[in-house]
């Protein structure tokens, strides 16, 4: 890897008449994040000139989207989303679960430093001002990336919790959606696995089932990304894809976000479900 030659073969794909877009794709695609912030670096130090102004000009809709995506830094893009999630017109609430139900602790205190860094305002602050109710206060407890990540299963709490889950929604007439919140946004992953299969056994129904008829609207999803990503992550994000192209129209927010912000991730673990879940 030569960030040189890769920032003069951009310069070359941008610099007189047309630009030649698939010298940008190629030359793009083939590094990783890290790579590019070096290109970056390189492209401003050896040619003078600023990359992303340089694609920007050069590039429009879509296409650069996803370009100025990859080139930006993996918290930063998540940054930039969840802004645009929640300051562009009318609230992506679809962004804001996705993001917040499926980054790590880490990844969650990394974006939260960079929001108020960014914006001035603290990303807990600009949820509760644009999101009301229930779903509010399941985004704000995900927004502290506070989750138990341990892997010690408790069986007389994971017990407790199920039959907890049991008595707020199916056995009583209304649901208590605190308790769901406060178990399925703060404990660990392997003891929500055996929360379910427990609740299974109890309600004789899966926990999904029990949320879709207990629950509707943004507070429904943002609880079932939650049950989805703790389940199997990369089939949470085959699903976002998929249903971003299926039916009418794409949702290109939807499919650019997670290609652009899973690619190096779990890209190839997303395929193999994808292919599973939907035979192509």
């Amino acid at each position: 890897f030569s960030a040189e030659q890769e920032a003069q073969a951009l310069r070359k794909a941008m610099k007189g008449l047309g630009t030649d877009e698939d010298a940008i794709i190629e030359t793009l695609t083939k590094l990783n994040v890290s790579q590019r912030q070096q290109v970056l670096i390189t492209y401003k130090s050896t040619i003078g000139r600023d990359l992303i102004d340089d694609l920007k000009s050069e590039l429009s809709g879509n296409f650069e989207r996803v370009i100025i995506g990859l080139m930006t830094p993996t918290t930063m893009y998540d940054v930039h989303e969840l802004r645009r999630a929640l300051k562009g017109a009318g609230t992506d609430e679809g962004c804001l679960i996705e993001i917040l139900a499926s980054r790590t602790n880490a990844e969650i205190r990394h974006i939260n430093e960079n929001y108020k860094l960014q914006y001035g305002s603290s990303l807990e602050d600009d949820i509760v001002s644009d999101t009301s109710s229930m779903f509010r206060r399941v985004l704000v407890s995900l927004a502290t990336g506070n989750r138990d990540e341990g892997t010690f299963v408790d069986e007389a709490l994971a017990q407790q919790d199920a039959q907890a889950l049991y008595e707020a929604g199916e056995k009583k007439w209304g649901t208590d959606e605190v308790q769901f919140m406060s178990i399925l946004c703060t404990r660990n992953r392997c003891h929500l696995l055996r929360v379910f299969d427990v609740y299974r056994v109890i309600a004789n129904k899966d926990i999904t089932d029990s949320i879709k008829s207990e629950m509707s609207g943004d507070l429904e999803d943002a609880l079932l990304a939650v049950v989805k990503c703790m389940r199997n992550k990369p089939a949470y994000f085959a699903e976002r894809l998929y249903k971003s192209m299926k039916g009418l129209g794409t949702d290109d927010s939807t499919l650019i976000r997670v290609m652009v912000s899973r690619a190096e991730i779990d890209m190839l673990y997303i395929r193999r479900e994808f292919l599973a879940m939907y035979g192509k």
